[in-house]
């Protein structure tokens, strides 16, 4: 079992930065990769960023440029630096946990991020 915490969203203007964080605790060391995904009503969950086991990092084309994913594995938290915010990247922030390629096999409860002015 694993799970997922994430905090920091929140509201922002359009061009501001917000930083969100996703602890893990439980089966850490089964995990391969770390990824952030997002969602608003009505649509399907969109992948935004993924750090693996090794390094190695990926983003959606929407957010690439503009996002960060890193991660702390001393206090094993996964962030999401977000810059350049548009009203577009409103949506409901989630955190997963993958056990190798594929969909995350663990969700975080989500956090909400509304970019507005």
């Amino acid at each position: 079992q694993v799970q997922l915490v994430e905090s920091g969203g929140g509201l922002v203007q359009p061009g501001g930065s917000l930083r969100l964080s996703c602890a893990v605790s439980g089966s850490i060391f089964r995990i391969y990769a770390r990824e952030w995904y997002r969602q608003v009503p009505g649509k399907q969950r969109e992948f935004v960023a993924g750090i693996n086991s090794e390094g190695r990092t990926d983003y959606g084309d929407l957010v690439r440029g503009r996002f960060t994913i890193s991660r702390d594995n001393a206090k094993n938290t996964v962030y999401l630096q977000m810059d350049s915010l548009k009203p577009d990247d409103t949506a409901v922030y989630f955190c997963g946990a993958s056990f190798g390629p594929g969909s995350p096999d663990y969700w975080g409860q989500g956090t909400q991020v509304t970019v507005s002015s």
